[in-house]
């Protein structure tokens, strides 16, 4: 799998991962067995879940059942800014690539 731009520009971690995921889904909420579509473990997941819970960059949204939901935290100004971070470099990736398509038509 292509390292994204994000996580170029971060570094690929597990928290990083867990961070992207959940920005490029701001939208919407996530259980623990979603996020693992993030690329990691269980165990890593419930061990860096509590801590970003904790710094109020993720918050738990509702319970479904059993399951508890988590969505990135925008009102958080480290998760507000890590999303800013995130928008701009696909903004720049993506005019990159129209640059590039330009001078190919021409």
């Amino acid at each position: 799998m292509p390292e994204s731009i994000f996580l170029e520009h971060v570094g690929d971690s597990p928290r990083m991962r867990i961070l992207q995921y959940l920005i490029e889904g701001r939208d919407f909420d996530y259980t623990l067995t979603d996020m693992l579509n993030a690329g990691v473990s269980w165990g890593t997941l419930n061990t860096l879940l509590p801590k970003l819970v904790e710094l109020e960059i993720v918050i738990k949204t509702r319970k479904i059942g059993r399951a508890t939901l988590y969505k990135i935290n925008l009102a958080n100004p480290t998760a507000k800014q890590l999303t800013n971070l995130y928008d701009a470099l696909i903004m720049h990736q993506l005019e990159k690539i129209e640059q590039k398509t330009e001078v190919l038509a021409h």
